[in-house]
């Protein structure tokens, strides 16, 4: 059972990975497949605006700020 735990934590590790390259790319139809089977928690939410903020790109940041958090 612990592996698991950690093959789904690689996936969760590669799944963000590919969301911030994809927020970095301005690839929004890429954002939303990754925020469509993602679950975020509020940290997580949370920087991910920011990136996307700095990458002055505000209509991924607002799709990253409507997605629901992990409860």
């Amino acid at each position: 059972m612990e592996n698991d735990n950690q093959a789904q934590g690689d996936r969760s590790i590669a799944g963000m990975k590919g969301l911030e390259s994809a927020i970095a790319n301005g690839e929004t139809n890429r954002v939303k497949q990754y925020l469509a089977t993602e679950m975020l928690g509020d940290l997580q939410k949370s920087y991910l605006i920011d990136l996307a903020k700095t990458s002055d790109n505000s209509e991924i940041a607002k799709l990253i700020e409507e997605t629901p958090t992990r409860p």
